[in-house]
C-alpha cells in the first residue's frame, strides 16, 4: 500500500485540485456558492479577489480591448503566481484537459502505439506558433482568437454550465493524443501551455536530478509528458530549468531510485555547482 501511494500520490493531489475547482465553478452556477466564481480566464475569489489569465488578457489588448483595474489586478496575481510556483502547473494541476489527454496517454502505452510509432511528426515549438498567430488574429479580427475557439473554455462551459460542443472537442482531442501525436494537445498544440511556458522559465519549483543515483531505468522519460525537458537523466546532477516542464511530478513518482525529486531553483542551482 506505501508503494502504491508513493507511485501515485501526485497523480491523487492533481485530480484533487482539478476536480475540486471544477466543482467549486459548478457550485457557483448552480447554487450561488461564492467561493470561485467564472471560468478559468476570469474568476472571482470570496466576491473580492479577481483572477485573470494573462494570455487572455493579452488577445484583448491585441484585439483593441480596453482594460479594467480589477482584470489587471487579477492578472497581476496569477502571473506573480505562475512565476514562483511554475508556469505549466496549470497544465497539469489545473487545466480539465489534461485529465482526457493523460488517460489517452496512458491507454496509447498500453496498447504499445509507442512502440509503432517511435517518431514525432511535429515539432514542439509548434505550440509557441499557435501563440503568435492567435494574437495576429485577435489584433486583426478585434476578437480574442483562441477563447473563441478553445476546447478548455468548451470543456469548462460543457461541465459547469451543460452548454457548447465540449464532449466532441475532449473526444477529438484523446483520439488526437491516442492514435495521430504522442501529447499532441499539450505538449505540441495548445497555445495556453506555450504561453505559461514561458512564464515557466523564471519558476522557483523546479524537479532535480540526482545522478549518482539513477539506474537509468528511463521509467522517468516514459511517463513525462514532456520527456526533454529530463535530457539530462543518467548523464549529470541537474534541474530541470526548462520552462515547458507541468511540474506533474510523475517522474518523482514512477523513480525507484531517489534520483528526481522537487528543489527550490537557487538551492538546487548550488546544489549543483559545489558552492
Amino acid at each position: 500500500m506505501a508503494t502504491l501511494w508513493n507511485n501515485y500520490r501526485y497523480l491523487f493531489f492533481r485530480r484533487f485540485t482539478q476536480i475540486s475547482i471544477l466543482v467549486l465553478y459548478f457550485s457557483a452556477n448552480a447554487w450561488g456558492w461564492s467561493i470561485l466564481k467564472g471560468n478559468l480566464s476570469s474568476s472571482l475569489v470570496l466576491n473580492t479577489v479577481p483572477l485573470s489569465d494573462p494570455y487572455a488578457a493579452l488577445q484583448m489588448l491585441a484585439a483593441g480591448a480596453i482594460l479594467s483595474i480589477d482584470l489587471l489586478i487579477g492578472v497581476f496575481i496569477v502571473a506573480i503566481f505562475y512565476l514562483l510556483i511554475g508556469g505549466r502547473v496549470f497544465c497539469s494541476w489545473v487545466c480539465p484537459v489534461n485529465i482526457v489527454t493523460d488517460a489517452a496517454a496512458l491507454l496509447r502505452r498500453k496498447l504499445g502505439v509507442d512502440d509503432i510509432s517511435r517518431r514525432q511528426p511535429a515539432s514542439r515549438n509548434m505550440r509557441y506558433w499557435v501563440l503568435a498567430l492567435s494574437l495576429i488574429i485577435s489584433a486583426a479580427m478585434g476578437i480574442t482568437a483562441f477563447e473563441f475557439i478553445s476546447p478548455i473554455s468548451m470543456l469548462h462551459r460543457g461541465i459547469v454550465f451543460g452548454l457548447g460542443f465540449g464532449w466532441a472537442a475532449m473526444l477529438i482531442i484523446f483520439l488526437f493524443d491516442l492514435f495521430v501525436l504522442k501529447n499532441g494537445w499539450c505538449g505540441h498544440v495548445c497555445p495556453l501551455g506555450g504561453f505559461y511556458s514561458l512564464l515557466g522559465n523564471f519558476s522557483l519549483i523546479r524537479v532535480s536530478h540526482s545522478e549518482e543515483n539513477c539506474t537509468l531505468c528511463m521509467k522517468c522519460k516514459t511517463v513525462c509528458p514532456e520527456h526533454q525537458v529530463l535530457h539530462m537523466v543518467g548523464k549529470e546532477s541537474l534541474s530541470v530549468l526548462s520552462g515547458e516542464c507541468t511540474n506533474c511530478a510523475r517522474c518523482i513518482e514512477v523513480c525507484d531510485d531517489d534520483a528526481l525529486n522537487f528543489s527550490i531553483r537557487k538551492l538546487a542551482k548550488n546544489k549543483t555547482t559545489g558552492e
